[in-house]
């Protein structure tokens, strides 16, 4: 059974600084493409940040400079973090899993953790 356990979240002032974790299990962790996604109230879900299998990473333009994803597969686990904190960035945050394989496509998300930005 695959299974992603988002962590870290919670109440943060404008300007602090958050580590999120993503513990997964059932997979082949090290040949996943990674990432975090995140949906605020009333919008979609949004990419935030990925990492392939060879540790490459790319990051959407809202978060860039601030936030870092990172793996570690011998933990089998991807990290956000996350410095200089707005309001805006006020969502939750859901890890993905994904794999492109001879049969199609393994995509996984976990259940989500929420971070509020706020004074």
């Amino acid at each position: 059974q695959v299974q992603l356990v988002e962590s870290g979240g919670g109440l943060v002032q404008p300007g602090g600084s958050l580590r999120l974790s993503c513990a997964a299990s059932g997979i082949g962790f090290s040949f996943y493409a990674m990432g975090w996604y995140r949906q605020a109230p009333g919008k979609q879900r949004e990419l935030v940040a990925t990492i392939t299998a060879g540790g490459t990473t790319n990051y959407a333009d809202s978060v860039k400079g601030r936030f870092a994803i990172s793996r570690d597969n011998a933990k089998n686990t991807v990290y956000l973090q996350m410095n200089s904190l707005k309001p805006e960035d006020t969502a939750v945050y859901y890890c993905n899993a994904n794999r492109v394989v001879s049969t199609g496509t393994r995509d996984y998300w976990g259940q989500g953790t929420e971070v509020t930005v706020s004074s």
